[in-house]
């Protein structure tokens, strides 16, 4: 039974390696994150440190409305799991959060996907490569490849996904649960239905 939901935020932040990697996988949106509430207030990656340095790699908590990521191109997805599969996933976040400076951007094997070259790095991973990571225990969620060739795109086509969001990364709706969109249709019906009883009570 699916109690949970995480998120996946995928992003285009138009910097050098972003259009880089646009290049060799000739897909839209190469930077995955991982996010816990609807708001996405707690956002996970591997990504830039030092907004302005592009070098300074690693374990990040990203903030999707701050001057880096806010003018991103974006798609947000949301994906069920279980309660059990959720807390497992919670779980590694805080080991990555306790050794967070232990971890650095992995570049090297950024570049060893397209020649289809298999390294393994100690702490090192790119953005694909840690939510892969987070989520080879998940039974609701399987990918066809191994962590350190998983790109974007091969998360984003994963049919358990589910699109709630495209576009300017800092005009996400921050309330705009899918509860609520369900319910517009049932305000539309009663109000509806009250209009044309007062409509018969007046004639």
């Amino acid at each position: 039974m699916r109690e949970r939901t995480i998120y996946f935020i995928f992003t285009d932040t138009g910097t050098y390696l972003s259009r880089m990697i646009n290049l060799y996988t000739n897909k839209p949106l190469n930077h995955v994150s991982i996010g816990f509430d609807h708001e996405l207030k707690e956002v996970y990656s591997f990504g830039r440190i030092n907004p302005k340095n592009p070098f300074s790699g690693g374990f990040v908590r990203e903030d999707i409305r701050g001057d880096f990521l806010r003018n991103s191109k974006s798609a947000v997805y949301a994906l069920s799991i279980t309660e059990q599969e959720y807390i497992s996933i919670r779980h590694h976040i805080k080991q990555f959060e306790s050794r967070a400076s232990d971890f650095k951007y992995n570049f090297i094997g950024l570049i060893a996907i397209p020649l289809k070259v298999e390294i393994h790095r100690k702490n090192a991973f790119f953005c694909s490569q840690f939510v892969a990571t987070l989520m080879e225990d998940t039974e609701s969620f399987k990918l066809p490849k191994k962590a350190n060739f998983v790109t974007p795109a091969d998360i984003r086509e994963n049919s358990e996904l589910q699109l709630i969001y495209q576009g300017r990364l800092g005009d996400y709706p921050k309330h705009q649960l899918a509860e609520e969109t369900l319910e517009i249709p049932k305000q539309s019906f009663i109000y509806s239905i009250s209009k044309k009883v007062k409509q018969f009570v007046v004639r």
